[in-house]
């Protein structure tokens, strides 16, 4: 969820430059399921806007009428909703408000932060009570062990009896797509828009640009001789959709080099097997578990046509694999969803 919490940073930026003050609205604790878990935020400006969501949009009127008094009178406070009664979920939301004003050297530590993809602690404060005022607020601890918090009036490590929300927000979940073609750029499209870290890599004789790839952090030319896969973490998947047999070979013999949770590959059933055998041949060492994170063709069996379709499979796929799901359909559960 940092891709949220960076929207929320972004706004704030630029309400302070207008002028404006900003509250933000964090679930903090919750009794029983919801829709959204605690660590969900939005930010409400002093003009009444906002960005991000706390739900799936049943309280957030009601949040931002109860934020006008922590922008009059700049105390902090926690409110409660209680979903059996009035949102159609099952359980209780304990949501903290407090001022959001955001320093220089903050921003400065959370930009350096995102580029060197380090993950955040976040700590905040409150009490299981609803329309409690009291010593509220969230604290920021980057890697490198700096502390920010965003109202002036919050003390941390104060003595007090109220309970701490502790979240760690890792890094952004990187994608990269090895191939250029139209798919490729759905693909990328797509994954942007859930908040992914998108990085293209398509033929070294390619003059694409990153205009090209809507959603892109990165586009590159390169060769399977010349690319480089050091210093990538866990939550990297990769897909191969050169449509060049020989490319994506190449790439296949390169990335066995490297530990990688899921490859997908575009292509048929047919070109899988031929892949396999010649990767056996060209890089004789290839483990079985290797092999295990190669997903060829990629995509679940949705019946998916188009190349957006053949996106949405690829990256349900992908979904499925770092949360360890196994697929299938939402009707045939019993009881709590969001649980599952």
């Amino acid at each position: 969820m940092i891709h949220e919490f960076k929207e929320i940073i972004n706004q704030a930026i630029i309400n302070q430059k207008k002028g404006l003050k900003s509250v933000l609205a964090s679930v903090v604790h919750l009794d029983g399921s919801s829709y959204r878990k605690p660590g969900v935020r939005m930010l409400i400006s002093e003009n009444l806007n906002s960005v991000g969501a706390v739900s799936g949009g049943c309280v957030e009127k009601d949040i931002i009428l109860r934020s006008k008094s922590v922008f009059r009178d700049n105390t902090p406070k926690t409110i409660t909703y209680d979903g059996r009664y009035r949102l159609g979920c099952e359980g209780i939301l304990y949501i903290l408000i407090e001022p959001f004003y955001i320093s220089d050297e903050f921003i400065a530590e959370f930009c350096n932060a995102n580029s060197k993809r380090e993950a955040l602690k976040i700590e905040s404060k409150f009490v299981k009570k609803d329309e409690a005022f009291g010593n509220f607020g969230t604290e920021i601890t980057f890697e490198n062990q700096k502390q920010f918090s965003f109202s002036t009036n919050f003390l941390f490590n104060a003595k007090d009896e109220n309970d701490t929300f502790t979240q760690i927000l890792q890094p952004a979940f990187r994608l990269m797509i090895i191939g250029g073609e139209h798919d490729a750029v759905k693909l990328c499209k797509i994954s942007a828009n859930l908040g992914w870290e998108v990085h293209v890599i398509t033929s070294a004789k390619d003059s694409s640009e990153i205009t090209d790839f809507p959603g892109a952090n990165l586009v590159v030319g390169e060769s399977p001789e010349t690319m480089n896969f050091k210093n990538i973490e866990k939550n990297t998947a990769i897909v191969v959709m050169n449509h060049s047999y020989v490319q994506d070979l190449k790439y296949l013999v390169k990335l066995t080099s490297f530990d990688f949770k899921y490859i997908g590959v575009l292509g048929s059933t047919k070109k899988r097997e031929r892949l396999f055998n010649e990767l056996l041949e060209f890089a004789p060492e290839t483990s079985d578990e290797f092999f295990d994170t190669i997903y060829a063709p990629a995509g679940l069996h949705i019946g998916a046509k188009t190349p957006e379709e053949i996106a949405i499979s690829i990256i349900s796929e992908i979904l499925s694999i770092f949360r360890n799901k196994e697929p299938f359909s939402l009707r045939k559960l019993n009881g709590n969803i969001y649980s599952a």
